[in-house]
């Protein structure tokens, strides 16, 4: 047996509706073609039914180990050794407790974050939001094309502005998968996930880090981030990468997918087994952006090499410091992965946005193909007269630039979760919203001193 989320929600729209296209309007759900389209089961046992729910918190971890997090880590790893890895740390666990929200309000209203946006919020301030949330797709977007042009020039000697053009192309992969089904798309991107993993595995395997020290700094902050203003600079960067604005917006569409029963038990359920397939997903994602920081401290700060932040330096200086043949391509191969699965997940973020905030539905491939026109047309330009140097500065702004853009989904997230009206028994629980604000007040106050940095000519 099935639970007939489609059924119920055709009721919905059909019963006691004065003005049918309104309703309809109102409570149109999130994608709807792939609204309530993977099955859950019914067993008694718990983890079947778990089963179901296993998928969308790993398309939303990709955004977690995009190529424009790579920056940053190696940065970290590079300059301060492991001392950063507690800014993973805090930013992966602060990025659990936004995703568990975006969670609850997807399955509770049945709206994502975009959705709830445009019910809520006035005209102007809606189009102000969509536009915020539109320029931060398009940052992430030209991180993952960035990304995969560098890593087809370091395995396939590819030219980088040719690489940037191919990447283009990935509109065919993703509506193919589309048509396919939305299991097909989440099997693909837990594959190239598994990639990733297996890849740095081995690159920490080989490096030989120090245990003891990344035990410690993982979990202990040092003092000296509260005084050293370039390592907080690097800090603040690690948590614009990490924690991604659109992902709030995706993950609140994408938990309706699941067909699972719309009753308060059922919901109950839900939110529980999708916040859980989310803290896996995040917790592998944690695992990479912590390799990526061990590899750099362990292989280049060990070494000296203290300023290794580009990708491609640190692909030449990677196998002749292991002195392991094959190493510097196993760190291209995990690029190559973590570019092109960013991307999938990009376009379902990007058609949510348009979707959500401004009732607009363009087809799939038309979508796909604005976002990538977004990402590609700067980061020709750039290319093209700077070349590797030009979009290594671009990639670190794409970061700056998401940062920027975090607050305007954390907050109305927040709120809206805390709001009994909207959530009901669902409603955020007076330690979850104190909670919930201070890490949406502290990514201001970091991002406002991000930007102060910034207009300084840090």
């Amino acid at each position: 047996m099935a639970y007939c989320g489609k059924e119920i929600y055709l009721c919905r729209m059909t019963r006691n509706t004065s003005h049918p296209e309104v309703e309809k309007a109102a409570h149109r759900p999130s994608l709807p073609d792939v609204f309530s389209s993977v099955r859950v089961s019914n067993s008694p046992q718990l983890w079947r039914r778990a089963l179901g729910f296993i998928g969308p918190g790993f398309l939303i971890s990709v955004g977690y180990m995009d190529p424009g997090n790579w920056a940053t880590d190696l940065a970290a790893g590079s300059r301060y050794g492991y001392t950063l890895l507690f800014a993973v740390m805090a930013s992966n666990l602060l990025a659990i407790l936004l995703q568990g929200l975006s969670v609850k309000l997807g399955v509770v209203t049945e709206q994502d974050l975009a959705q709830a946006c445009r019910q809520h919020y006035s005209k102007p301030v809606t189009i102000g939001l969509w536009i915020v949330a539109e320029i931060a797709i398009a940052a992430c977007d030209l991180a993952e094309v960035i990304g995969s042009a560098i890593a087809l020039q370091l395995l396939f000697g590819i030219p980088l502005l040719l690489g940037v053009l191919i990447t283009s192309l990935d509109v065919l992969l993703i509506l193919i998968l589309q048509n396919r089904g939305f299991r097909y798309l989440e099997a693909v991107v837990i594959v190239l996930i598994a990639t990733i993993g297996v890849m740095f595995t081995m690159e920490i395997f080989f490096s030989h880090p120090q245990w003891g020290a990344i035990a410690t700094n993982l979990f202990v902050p040092s003092r000296d981030m509260a005084t050293n203003g370039d390592m907080l600079y690097i800090a603040i960067g690690i948590l614009g990468a990490t924690v991604m604005p659109h992902n709030l917006y995706l993950h609140s569409s994408i938990v309706q997918t699941r067909d699972y029963p719309r009753t308060s038990k059922g919901k109950r359920e839900a939110i529980w087994l999708a916040s859980l397939d989310s803290a896996i997903a995040l917790t592998m994602a944690l695992f990479v952006n912590a390799a990526i920081l061990i590899v750099a401290a362990a292989v280049f700060h060990r070494s000296g090499h203290n300023e290794v932040a580009e990708i491609g330096d640190a692909y030449k200086l990677l196998t002749p410091l292991l002195g392991v043949a094959g190493a510097s391509t196993m760190f291209a191969i995990a690029l190559l992965a973590s570019g092109q699965n960013s991307t999938l997940t990009g376009t379902l973020a990007g058609q949510v946005v348009m979707e959500g905030f401004l009732q607009l539905r363009l087809p799939a491939w038309q979508r796909r193909l604005l976002t990538r026109l977004l990402a590609i047309i700067p980061t020709v330009i750039v290319t093209g007269i700077w070349g590797r140097s030009g979009t290594a500065k671009l990639l670190l702004l794409s970061q700056v630039i998401l940062s920027m853009q975090l607050s305007f989904a954390v907050f109305p997230l927040i709120a809206f979760t805390s709001d009994r009206k909207k959530m009901g028994e669902f409603v955020n629980r007076p330690w979850l919203r104190i909670l919930g604000w201070a890490a949406a007040i502290l990514i201001a106050i970091l991002n406002g001193w991000l930007l102060v940095q910034i207009f300084r000519g840090r």
